[in-house]
């Protein structure tokens, strides 16, 4: 499992950073408060979210916000999410170990970092070359070695490496585009906030069928997200 490459230390509430962490009690809080209280139970999320240091992936100004409870805004006119909506997509994903993740929206890769946290491998597409190149910095420098950042248009995902255990999408649009169906595997999930631009929108979760091409589906809670931004002119409603 890639991590910041510090083995933990045991403590009497869990792993506590051997090198020391001035802000590993502040994440304790951020996960009992606003995550394990609105009920997200996967430990291996809830590890991930105590684990992943979100106050380096904030504007430097923004550091002493970076655990509260709501998105904060990262330039380029894109936010990182809620730490809740991140554990909660994370969650729906139901991946692990020796799985491949594909991330479409990478902005300044936290969300990419918890997903390393969980799975093996993950994938990461920013339309966006700058908030692509401080996200690969940020994991790189906390050695993150198995989150591949890639620059493109997340609309196409990314089929080099597909298929894919679970696809998560960290911004929103009209419908879930097709190139991201095709490069799901069977059996898996993907989850992406679905509706108008400026409209409060339904984080979905599709599973795709083990023995057809087709999917379940259903809706985790009301979110609003980014939208999504593509040059692929079948991308409309």
């Amino acid at each position: 499992m890639s991590g910041q490459g510090v083995p933990p230390a045991q403590g009497d509430d869990g792993p506590r950073p051997a090198g020391g962490d001035p802000a590993w009690a502040r994440r304790r809080a951020m996960v009992a408060e606003q995550i394990e209280r609105r009920g997200v139970r996967d430990p291996a999320v809830l590890a991930a979210m105590r684990t992943v240091p979100r106050h380096l992936f904030v504007p430097p100004a923004l550091a002493g916000q970076a655990y509260d409870d709501r998105p904060l805004a990262i330039g380029h006119d894109q936010t990182i999410s809620q730490p809740y909506v991140v554990a909660a997509m994370t969650e729906a994903l139901a991946v692990g170990a020796g799985d491949r993740v594909l991330e479409i929206g990478t902005g300044s890769g936290y969300q990419a970092a918890v997903l390393a946290e969980v799975a093996s491998e993950v994938h990461t597409i920013e339309r966006v070359p700058e908030l692509a190149a401080s996200a690969a910095e940020h994991l790189a420098r906390l050695r993150y070695d198995r989150v591949h950042v890639h620059v493109g248009d997340g609309w196409l995902g990314w089929s080099p490496a597909a298929p894919y255990d679970g696809i998560v999408v960290t911004c929103g649009g009209p419908r879930v585009p097709p190139a991201l169906e095709a490069q799901l595997a069977p059996g898996r999930r993907l989850v992406m906030p679905v509706g108008g631009e400026g409209e409060v929108m339904e984080l979905r979760v599709r599973e795709r069928h083990l023995h057809d091409d087709g999917f379940d589906e259903w809706s985790l809670m009301p979110v609003r997200f980014v939208p999504f931004v593509t040059d692929e002119p079948s991308a409309g409603p």
